[in-house]
């Protein structure tokens, strides 16, 4: 769940008035004579509008619940606690309650956790709660004081967004650094006030290498995401960057991941000073609001089920995921040709093209999206109300971070996959990995 903070109240300064009985100089006199002149031909200026009354934290009235963590009891600055109240948000996510105790302490975090339990909001919070508490000395050019990492164009975006969100009403400057977008206007930025840098490992590397970015300043590390790091190969590269900062006993860094592979548990040590181990299990991300579905068919049978399921009166806005691109870009071709607009979300797709899909999949109404895992990870779209899986994923994992879609903030939502003849011998992966028997069904007929 996103958090926010405070909106800055400015206003223009007012003219000093001269001192009475005080003589204008001969340039002064002209200014005037001109100004005299250009106010005899001017409209009657309007009413200066009323100034909005500071907000005060009296105005968030959280009652205590019992087993909830109210962002009230988090010590936070007010300037947050005015985000939080204009997002409607009373209570801490399972996951921030973990952590926000011990990132607002200073610690270091190794947190287990998929998207959509607000581990984004939980970070962010913790790195605008110390830049806004502690100021430094001076503020340099390419110099961030604080580090984000994501595996994904799409990831790094969503995250760059909500932290604009949230610091929206204050001075600092959220910056994001992604391959596939213009290099030079990223250049530019990165020649101005960074205090937040969000970026993605490829171009970050580029950038340092190219001395546009100095990572010397770093005094907050996130790394999200960290074993689609691991699969997508960036670890050689993240390797690279990370020594750029500071050592990691001056720095607090927060590393968060899905599953805890030999390889990212070794890393996670290695990146880390004194970590605190948090946890969020997967089964309770994946099955308390989305009503999960296994339909049992052919595979030949896949397109027509799919087609009729998404033309039913109750469907919202869909994602369909494909365990391949040539999958999932012949899937979108088909749904098109049998009377379903879909749009296609893939790695494939030009960077540009897929911002502006992922624009119009959020703008529109009972939109048909068809994406892979890499490109899905970067989904963080409100009132998704069916998710498909075409293809049952190859790792548990990717399914848990699929049906994530839906079922967002305490909001309602269904997962349907199809298991054909092929892919009925992963389901007992799955059902290790969930902890829980899956019972598959048919195909309901209408």
């Amino acid at each position: 769940m996103p958090i926010g903070l405070i909106k800055k109240i400015f206003s223009k300064a007012e003219p000093v008035p001269a001192n009475k009985g005080q003589k204008a100089t001969p340039d002064k006199k002209k200014a005037a004579n001109a100004s005299a002149t250009k106010s005899q031909k001017a409209k009657p200026q309007a009413k200066p509008k009323k100034q909005t009354p500071p907000w005060d934290v009296k105005q968030f009235n959280v009652e205590p619940a019992e087993g909830q963590t109210r962002f009230h009891d988090l010590n936070l600055d007010d300037r947050i606690m005015h985000g939080i109240y204009d997002l409607g948000f009373q209570y801490a996510s399972p996951i921030q309650a973990a952590a926000l105790p011990l990132t607002l302490a200073g610690h270091d975090i190794i947190g287990k956790a998929q998207t959509g339990t607000g581990k984004t909001a939980a970070f962010l919070i913790t790195v605008l709660q110390k830049l806004l508490t502690t100021s430094p000395a001076e503020r340099y050019a390419s110099e961030p004081r604080a580090l984000v990492i994501a595996p994904t164009r799409e990831l790094a975006m969503q995250i760059a967004k909500d932290a604009q969100g949230l610091s929206k009403h204050t001075d600092l400057n959220v910056v994001t650094v992604v391959g596939g977008v213009d290099y030079d206007k990223q250049k530019d930025q990165l020649n101005g006030i960074v205090d937040i840098l969000v970026a993605t490992p490829g171009r970050l590397l580029d950038f340092l290498q190219q001395k546009a970015v100095y990572l010397d300043q770093v005094e907050m590390l996130v790394i999200d995401e960290a074993d689609r790091m691991l699969d997508m190969g960036f670890i050689p590269d993240l390797k690279r960057i990370i020594r750029a900062t500071p050592e990691k006993s001056i720095r607090q860094t927060q590393l968060f991941s899905a599953t805890y592979p030999y390889d990212v548990v070794a890393l996670s040590e290695s990146w880390t000073y004194k970590p605190q181990q948090i946890e969020i299990e997967p089964e309770s991300v994946a099955t308390e609001t989305v009503d999960q579905r296994f339909y049992s068919l052919q595979e030949t049978e896949k397109d027509q089920v799919l087609v009729d399921l998404l033309k039913s009166p109750n469907m919202g806005k869909a994602i369909i995921f494909a365990n391949r691109r040539d999958t999932s870009r012949d899937l979108a071709d088909r749904l098109n040709k049998m009377g379903v607009k879909a749009m296609l979300l893939s790695g494939e797709v030009a960077q540009q093209k897929r911002v502006k899909t992922l624009e119009r999949f959020k703008s529109q109404d009972n939109t048909v999206l068809v994406a892979t895992d890499v490109a899905g990870r970067g989904i963080h779209v409100d009132g998704i109300s069916h998710v498909f899986n075409y293809n049952l994923p190859d790792d548990p994992e990717d399914y848990v971070h699929r049906i994530g879609r839906t079922g967002r903030a305490g909001a309602s939502g269904m997962a349907i996959t199809f298991i054909d003849e092929y892919e009925a011998y992963g389901l007992m992966d799955l059902e290790s990995y969930l902890g829980k028997k899956i019972v598959t069904e048919p195909v309901p007929k209408e």
